[in-house]
């Protein structure tokens, strides 16, 4: 297992584009990473994560353009778009189906988001499409908030890139995949915030269902 600097950005990119798997600092918590274009990066992360295989990675874009590349972006949902990324925020979008079934696992939505610093956007660009971006630990254990705990949580990694995340809490998750969003999971960007941008663009009230 390789421990490089975010400036290392070639060398992080190369592991990448082979299918490796690394962990890096987002704003939020420290993930962990393989390029979405490829079935075994994808297996290559499972293995790390102990992920079942039915259930299927967020995925970290470098800008709204390449975002709207993978999925559907409503009006509505690119409002939050533009009050909320980057940052800590994930939406949940319906899928363009010139997609590989592979990359969610045949689901008809992916969960997006936009890379939050120049060098997690910069290894994006190099490696050539989104990451599969996950939180750093086994499948159902905390989240890892230390490059030692992630070490000793996944052994299996190629690589861990150095570096901060802001928050040390999990974005936000709004689902945008129907024609009223609903909050799946409440973090950095609360509930007021986003009832906010709704009232401001003239959008209907959020699903009574929402999590909070």
């Amino acid at each position: 297992m390789k421990v490089l600097q975010e400036t290392q950005l070639d060398e992080i990119a190369e592991i990448l584009r082979n299918d490796g798997v690394a962990a890096v600092a987002t704003d939020t918590v420290y993930g962990v990473c393989a390029r979405m274009d490829s079935r075994q990066a994808q297996e290559n992360l499972r293995q790390v994560k102990h992920r079942p295989k039915d259930k299927a990675f967020p995925l970290m874009c470098c800008d709204r353009e390449q975002i709207e590349s993978i999925a559907e972006v409503s009006e509505e949902a690119g409002k939050l778009i533009e009050a909320f990324m980057p940052g800590p925020v994930t939406l949940v979008l319906k899928k363009k189906d010139t997609l590989e079934d592979f990359v969610n696992g045949g689901m008809a939505t992916v969960a997006v988001r936009m890379a939050t610093s120049k060098a997690l956007e910069e290894i994006i660009r190099k490696v050539g499409c989104p990451l599969y971006m996950t939180s750093a630990n086994q499948s159902g254990q905390p989240v890892c908030k230390t490059v030692q705990e992630i070490m000793d949580a996944c052994p299996d990694l190629d690589v861990i890139v150095q570096g901060q995340p802001s928050y040390a809490q999990a974005s936000t998750i709004i689902d945008c995949s129907t024609d009223t969003i609903r909050i799946l999971r409440e973090g950095p960007v609360r509930q007021e915030q986003i009832a906010l941008i709704q009232k401001e663009n003239g959008y209907g009230r959020q699903d009574s269902g929402s999590t909070h």
